[in-house]
């Protein structure tokens, strides 16, 4: 039996019928991020259990780095004199630099000083090597509890709070996909989802028309007393 090749009728088909075999590639939905308002972040920060805790923490919000490039920090990455700070083989093993705010900046210093850590900026004395990740992430969950956020909420909620925060005060989104390490915008337009003021400042159809001056009243139940309700705020 001849084999079938080439672009014959035999062919085509054969391609087709397989093409209808296939299943179709399944694409995850893209989840909202669930953020902290500004005045939730001052309350965890506060709440930090060390100085550590709190220089970690501090770092992970003002740069917006995921939790491994945070970890994996060295002290010659804090470049002090330019503002900056050196993110080596990030996602996909891509360099990047982010801002070092003077705030931080003034925090790592003071903990530096406490800590004195060699080589890396999170450096466990006992084997020279970072703190794991948990120890992160722990210092994230208690700082969370003592200041009663209930929001379900993780340490790699800061790298949305810091996308969402600039979004919010007007920061160019193509120079947060930067800072963020994202290979294309589309993952960065996600948090225009979450900004308030891409919310809140975008008007309502409703506020557009003219409504009856006087409105309708509501219909009386038989036997239902009236009790007075606080009204939305």
């Amino acid at each position: 039996m001849e084999a079938v090749s080439g672009s014959t009728p035999a062919a085509e088909y054969l391609q087709f019928s397989r093409g209808l075999r296939r299943r179709p590639k399944r694409v995850a939905p893209k989840r909202i991020p669930q953020v902290l308002s500004r005045e939730q972040v001052e309350m965890l920060l506060e709440k930090a259990t060390s100085l550590r805790s709190l220089a970690m923490l501090m770092t992970l919000y003002s740069t917006g780095l995921r939790l491994a490039e945070c970890r994996w920090l060295k002290l010659s990455d804090i470049d002090s004199a330019r503002g900056m700070i050196w993110v080596e083989k990030g996602k996909g093993k891509k360099d990047r630099y982010v801002m070092l705010s003077p705030l931080l900046l003034a925090t790592l210093n003071e903990y530096i000083r406490e800590a004195q850590p060699k080589f890396y900026l999170w450096e466990n004395p006992r084997t020279g090597l970072p703190y794991d990740d948990t120890t992160i992430q722990q210092g994230f969950r208690d700082a969370r509890q003592a200041a009663g956020i209930t929001k379900k909420v993780t340490v790699h909620t800061l790298r949305h709070c810091f996308a969402t925060h600039l979004l919010e005060t007007g920061t160019d989104i193509r120079r947060i996909q930067l800072l963020l390490g994202h290979a294309g915008l589309r993952t960065t337009e996600l948090y225009t989802h979450v900004a308030s003021n891409y919310v809140t400042q975008t008007k309502s159809p409703l506020d557009s028309i003219k409504l009856p001056a006087s409105k309708p009243k509501m219909p009386s139940r038989p036997g239902r007393r009236r009790s007075s309700s606080t009204p939305v705020s």
